[in-house]
């Protein structure tokens, strides 16, 4: 039952996105890793099954790709929004993406170590949770950097650094804090579903 209703919110939002998306090259960027995600998630649904506090973060995170994709970060109508409201110079939906980038990676990085019992120690399994981060952040970047080069002036929606100078070592800290804030609030409830998955 919630297999399915989480397949039905994928698809349902994975279709809108793909209609008229404001910049389809950029949609096909930032989409690609939720469909990454979706293949991988059927490919171990039998053999490894996750958390359902891990399926639900990977759909949101999914979510907020194909959100990012069909309007572009840069102009995400609800960032709008508060861009005026708050007087900022940016729309910052792209920070909340790269929050999302250290949030869930972390429980996955760390639902993997626990099962699979490749760290014992929980101080060195949260070093390690949080080193992955970083380590498919900084990916990420030189990813949009090499993009950026390939493809010239058609990166620039999907680079949204929006005049930025800082905007690559912004993106890292803002997957920094979504991982240790993921480590910090989430652990135990996690623990708890570790425990009835066994």
């Amino acid at each position: 039952m919630l297999r399915n209703l989480w397949l039905i919110i994928f698809f349902a939002v994975l279709i809108w996105s793909a209609i008229a998306p404001k910049d389809l090259f950029t949609w096909l960027l930032e989409v690609f890793p939720a469909l990454i995600a979706l293949l991988v998630l059927a490919k171990t649904e039998r053999t490894f099954p996750l958390t359902p506090l891990l399926y639900s973060l990977i759909l949101l995170h999914a979510i907020i790709l194909m959100v990012g994709g069909h309007y572009t970060y840069a102009e995400v109508p609800l960032f709008d929004w508060i861009q005026e409201w708050t007087g900022s110079a940016r729309n910052n939906y792209d920070k909340l993406g790269h929050l999302a980038q250290g949030f869930v990676p972390a429980l996955v990085a760390r639902e993997l170590v626990i099962r699979k019992q490749i760290i014992r120690g929980r101080g060195w399994q949260n070093f390690f949770c949080v080193c992955t981060c970083l380590a498919i952040s900084s990916v990420y970047e030189l990813l949009e950097w090499a993009v950026a080069l390939a493809s010239g002036a058609e990166s620039e929606a999907f680079l949204g650094t929006q005049g930025y100078v800082w905007d690559t070592q912004s993106d890292m800290f803002y997957a920094l804090i979504g991982a240790v804030t993921a480590l910090l609030t989430l652990s135990r409830y996690h623990d708890r579903q570790l425990a009835q998955l066994q």
